[in-house]
């Protein structure tokens, strides 16, 4: 693929939805783009990582340049499943343009937003190859759909380590809610998921006084953590919110009352809470209820992510400059949705996430426009004017 070619994103992004990267496999997506990457001039290193629990991943880290600051585009080339086939209308990994949009599993989440970040790239290193006052990296895993663990995280550590520095991130995960700029992300709410089990004493229906059924303890305490609000929200988080995901008895006997309840329950959460904070704040509603109806119970508590902001600066009003300059209105921010790799990049650099509409991701026949992957493209080259005639500007002075 031609540096002009690489220029317009469409082709780059079928390529890449070629490649069924279904976490934690690569299947070649790498290859296309670091080859795109090397083509105009980019140095690459492919990073692989694994542990003894998770399995091997590939990462890529790309940069244009030595000198500060250096400004990054991150995101991950890894897609979730693409389901029953027989779903899709389309084949999942083709590429297929049809009416004016591309299909593909990673169309929209996101492997389209990472061919803009080639393709501005290179539309900006056209124009400025002898006079840009900084580096253009990008951080690429292929493992933010998975456990996160062998991905952007220790990406990070290795650039650490050698004294490699960020000194701005945009994340091109899907943030269009209706239209394409109507929301930039500058944080995003944590995640915990517990699982409960509670213990009674198995026993004959007719003979309830005999057993103990730990199921109306379960209820008492699904429903007593579920009675109160969290918080009532902050001024850049929504109220935190509690769902119960599963309840199970695995009885199949209508006569028996079971030994063992189980439940599993999941809080996104604001910044006004942890990790630490939620389970200490669980177990003492299970303890009261324990204390009140007798029992024994097991909690065990996953944290995928804690809430962060990366508060309101210099790189999302850039972003928001560029949107409001090429689509007219102002975008929202805002913090709601999943977690993200942000939530590793903000320890290190200002992050915002903005990318493509998301009303597909994850979806059968996942697709974007391809009027928004030219749009989107125009406006990440607007975000490198941006960012460095800001960097000269301030060197002037």
């Amino acid at each position: 693929m031609t540096s002009a070619a690489l220029s317009e994103p469409l082709d780059l992004a079928r390529a890449l939805i070629r490649c069924p990267s279904v976490t934690p496999h690569d299947a070649g997506a790498l290859d296309v783009l670091e080859k795109a990457l090397e083509s105009i001039g980019f140095e690459c290193h492919r990073l692989i990582f694994s542990d003894a629990n998770t399995p091997e991943v590939a990462n890529l880290y790309a940069r244009r340049g030595s000198g500060a600051p250096n400004f990054c585009f991150a995101g991950h080339t890894d897609v979730v499943p693409a389901g029953s086939r027989d779903s899709w209308t389309v084949d999942p990994f083709g590429g297929d343009v049809i009416g004016g949009k591309l299909f593909g599993r990673g169309a929209a989440d996101m492997k389209g937003a990472i061919a803009c970040f080639v393709a501005a790239a290179a539309r900006y290193l056209a124009a400025h190859d002898r006079d840009m006052p900084g580096s253009v990296s990008l951080l690429i895993t292929g493992d933010e759909e998975g456990p996160a663990t062998n991905g952007t995280a220790k990406v990070l550590r290795w650039m650490a380590e050698r004294g490699e520095r960020i000194d701005a991130c945009l994340v091109g995960e899907p943030t269009g809610a209706k239209r394409l700029g109507d929301t930039v992300k500058i944080g995003r709410r944590g995640s915990l998921t517990a699982h409960l089990a509670v213990y009674g004493v198995q026993g004959h229906a007719a003979y309830p006084h005999l057993a103990d059924n730990p199921i109306p303890k379960l209820i008492r305490m699904l429903e007593s953590v579920a009675a109160a609000p969290f918080d009532s929200g902050t001024s850049h988080f929504q109220p935190s919110t509690l769902a119960i995901t599963t309840v199970d008895v695995g009885n199949t006997a209508t006569n028996v009352i079971p030994a063992k309840a189980t439940a599993s329950l999941n809080i996104r959460f604001n910044d006004l809470h942890s990790g630490e904070s939620l389970t200490k704040r669980l177990r003492e509603i299970f303890d009261k209820v324990v204390a009140d109806m007798g029992g024994q119970y097991d909690l065990t508590v996953e944290v995928s992510g804690e809430a962060f902001l990366s508060p309101p600066g210099r790189l999302s009003e850039i972003v928001a400059e560029a949107i409001e300059s090429r689509l007219g209105p102002r975008p929202d921010f805002n913090t709601a949705g999943g977690t993200s790799d942000a939530r590793f990049i903000h320890r290190y650099c200002p992050v915002a996430e903005f990318g493509l509409l998301g009303a597909t991701m994850h979806k059968v026949d996942e697709c974007v426009t391809v009027a928004d992957l030219e749009a989107l493209t125009a406006i990440y080259v607007d975000i490198l004017e941006r960012f460095f005639r800001d960097t000269e500007s301030a060197r002037g002075q």
